[in-house]
């Protein structure tokens, strides 16, 4: 069985995007700038900036809108996607993309405070003891596909 698990830590390009789907789920776009450095083999620094773009769905894209803006260094966790369309012209198009399940400030060189949302009692909030075991869940609205 192949996994897919990625972990990226790089700097907000943008403010997170807070969308809603027409059910009423909340999704946020962001992108990343991710850096790496070495040295070449004549000793002098090399630099190169790879960018990434990804999206959190309900309590985390709120909370991601709510908590992140432009040039916060953050440490994502989640998988890649490829999706793929034809433009009106007829051309193909592909992207990869980060389907997120965590997101949060690195520590590295920053300091954080964390305030613990409220829930409703939905899937595994409020007072409600989360399941011994992961749920599926059946109710993605018709924007969303489950992964």
């Amino acid at each position: 069985m192949a996994t897919n698990n990625v972990t990226l830590i790089g700097n907000l390009v943008e403010d997170p995007e807070l969308r809603f789907t027409p059910s009423g789920v909340a999704m946020a776009k962001i992108r990343i700038a991710v850096n790496r450095r070495w040295r070449d083999q004549g000793g002098e620094w090399q630099e190169q900036t790879s960018f990434f773009g990804g999206t959190l769905w309900r309590e985390a894209a709120e909370n991601a809108a709510e908590s992140l803006q432009k040039g916060t260094r953050v440490i994502v966790a989640g998988s890649l996607e490829q999706r793929q369309w034809e433009t009106q012209e007829g051309d193909k198009r592909s992207v990869v993309e980060l389907r997120i399940d965590e997101i949060g400030p690195s520590l590295r060189w920053a300091t954080a405070s964390v305030t613990k949302t409220a829930r409703d009692g939905g899937d595994w909030g409020g007072s409600k003891p989360a399941p011994a075991a992961p749920v599926a869940r059946d109710d993605y609205g018709p924007d969303e596909a489950p992964f």
